[in-house]
């Protein structure tokens, strides 16, 4: 079966990798949701269709959502919360069950050690409206829904040229400080391809043997 996937935040680092994955080796349609859609220019036009809309307007996502199957969600915003609602509202409409979404590691206080206590600071975990905060919010929008969903929580992101990664689940203590954005482009692609594996699960991603007190980096 040749799905019609409906990537939103089409032109985000993450969802990059998910696209080169999918055009090589899938037959799979991306409809390309973005609101910079000079950025995809240069997009296989009998592969992709792109789409410029905000995930904040209902009727953007009612049309882009026409004879779509699957939904992957690459967001950052503030309204992520109002953008969740607004995601699962639109498939509800259309009957669309699966969506991969990708949050934050740290919503859910999963994060053992000092390196918790680093990425808790550095993410401050606090009210509703900090980082953390917002992003659990969305996470239960999601996890309260009908859908099928699989919520993706990376480590601390790096551009390294590599997919290394394992992962844990919701009620696992997270392992790992980084992982490689092309990781979890190449994860999502990989969960289009394997629905059922997936649903209803929310999974902590990283690469193995970055543990620390923090990202390397840092």
């Amino acid at each position: 079966m040749t799905n019609r996937i409906l990537i939103l935040g089409a032109s985000g680092h993450i969802a990059h990798f998910a696209i080169e994955k999918l055009l090589k080796s899938t037959d799979d349609h991306l409809v390309l949701f973005t609101r910079h859609p000079q950025s995809l220019a240069e997009m296989d036009p009998e592969r992709t269709t792109i789409f410029m809309g905000d995930t904040l307007s209902p009727d953007d996502l009612a049309q882009a959502m026409d004879n779509v199957n699957i939904v992957y969600a690459n967001l950052s915003n503030p309204d992520i919360q109002q953008q969740a609602a607004n995601i699962v509202a639109a498939m509800d409409q259309h009957q669309i069950k699966p969506l991969i979404w990708i949050s934050s590691i740290g919503i859910y206080d999963e994060v053992p050690g000092k390196f918790g206590e680093w990425n808790n600071a550095m993410l401050r975990k606090g009210g509703k409206n900090s980082y953390l905060g917002t992003y659990r919010a969305a996470a239960d929008v999601i996890e309260q829904s009908d859908l099928d969903y699989t919520i993706i929580r990376p480590a601390w992101l790096t551009n390294k040229d590599e997919v290394i990664y394992e992962t844990t689940e919701k009620d696992e203590p997270f392992k790992g400080t980084e992982v490689s954005r092309k990781s979890i482009g190449y994860l999502v692609a990989d969960i289009t391809q394997n629905l059922q594996k997936y649903a209803h699960r929310s999974i902590g991603v990283d690469k193995p043997g970055t543990d620390g007190d923090k990202p390397s980096w840092y």
